[in-house]
């Protein structure tokens, strides 16, 4: 006989962790909230530094594509938590969105922060208690949830269903370090190793150009590799290149680095224009003055791309036309190494879909649900990772409420 569930316990404070408290007491549930920082949601708030990216308004089947090697395993979740359905939830917080013309949706505040605080206000309204600074040990003996406060104390719980949303193992010091690993483990759950994804990486830049253009960005590029081809936008940074269009990237770049040692990025300064037009022009602006202004005046290239040629085709860059278009539509960078975990947007690895069960509770420790970003998958920034997140909690909440 199936035992009914009447309290869960959510290990995780995050996005997926959250969404699945939300499910879940709307639906009459007693749930606890675990988390080992003193205050909740904090990577999800550093990702609103820079304007919350929510998720994305392209057409759904090019979407689900965006994850790549999961695509399958995740579209299910994707199919029941929509974009669509993201947006209605987040606009019911009273969160007004946005398109950007990206196509990247954002609340109109551009912050986190209003969000999680409606978010919360309306997770206590409904019941939900909140236990920070409880670091999750595993279970006991007695198969209770141990958790260590910061005092020394050590509390241990036994919910009817436990949802584990501990993220991965990027930015460990807003929480997520992947020390659970080593736990699930030993409960015969299959992990993949962690890898960084949604990370920059390393360049040899000459010394000149990481002098003088760290933090300049590349605005309206196009980056290929291995026959795909991303628009978009990235930064120099002193160690190498990253943003948006590197991200979207990452996991082939990283796979390449691992298997031979470098990646070579082409570089296409100017998407929008075609070489033989972007030649022409070159061609009937009148001699004389130098290869410098030419790029700056007729090409349009902000000092920071001009230099950028200079690093991948040599100081001096060609006088023909015809070349030097050539050069503005193909500049190589090659990629050493991609930058330390730590240091990452987010993490690929963690727990393998074959250790689950299409609820997503893990198949060697039945009523233990796993959700966000600990589960094996990666996607790019744009949107994609928060809906990933908020889909696989949505998924193991109904999973659980299916069983009462």
């Amino acid at each position: 006989m199936t035992q009914r569930i009447e309290n869960v316990a959510v290990v995780g404070g995050g996005p997926a962790g959250l969404m699945a408290a939300e499910v879940l007491s709307a639906a009459g549930v007693s749930v606890v909230v675990y988390d080992r920082m003193p205050t909740l949601g904090r990577k999800f708030l550093m990702a609103g530094r820079g304007g919350l990216n929510l998720t994305h308004s392209e057409d759904f089947a090019a979407f689900v594509t965006r994850y790549g090697a999961q695509t399958k395993r995740l579209q299910p979740l994707l199919e029941a938590f929509t974009p669509a359905d993201l947006i209605a939830w987040v606009e019911g917080l009273g969160q007004e969105t946005f398109i950007g013309s990206s196509g990247r949706i954002f609340p109109r505040a551009l912050k986190a922060s209003p969000l999680l605080r409606a978010w919360l206000a309306r997770l206590t309204a409904q019941g939900v208690e909140f236990r920070t600074r409880r670091d999750w040990r595993g279970w006991n003996e007695a198969g209770d949830l141990v958790f260590h406060a910061e005092d020394g104390e050590v509390e241990t719980a036994r919910p009817d269903a436990t949802i584990l949303a501990l993220g991965g193992a990027s930015w460990p010091r807003l929480g997520s370090n992947g020390a659970w690993a080593e736990t699930l483990t030993a409960r015969g759950v299959e992990l993949a190793p962690f890898q960084a994804a949604n990370s920059g990486f390393d360049v040899a830049w000459s010394e000149v150009f990481r002098t003088r253009f760290a933090g300049h960005p590349l605005k309206n590029i196009a980056l290929s590799f291995d026959g795909r081809t991303v628009r978009g936008e990235a930064m120099i940074a002193d160690y190498g290149i990253e943003g948006g269009a590197v991200y979207a990237l990452s996991a082939d770049l990283r796979a390449a680095i691992s298997r031979d040692g470098s990646a070579v990025l082409e570089v296409d300064l100017r998407p929008d224009v075609s070489r033989p037009k972007l030649a022409d022009r070159l061609h009937k602006v009148v001699s004389g003055q130098s290869t410098t202004n030419l790029l700056r005046k007729t090409a349009g290239l902000t000092p920071a791309e001009i230099n950028l040629l200079r690093e991948g085709h040599g100081v001096e860059l060609p006088k023909d036309a015809g070349a030097l278009a050539r050069a503005i539509k193909s500049t190589s960078i090659t990629l050493k190494a991609i930058r330390p975990i730590d240091r990452a947007i987010s993490t690929a690895g963690g727990v393998q879909f074959s250790s689950l069960d299409e609820g997503l509770m893990l198949r060697s420790a039945p009523g233990v649900y796993a959700v966000g970003e600990m589960l094996d998958w990666e996607a790019p920034t744009g949107g994609y990772l928060l809906q990933g997140a908020f889909a696989s909690g949505v998924a193991a909440a109904r999973a659980v409420i299916a069983t009462r």
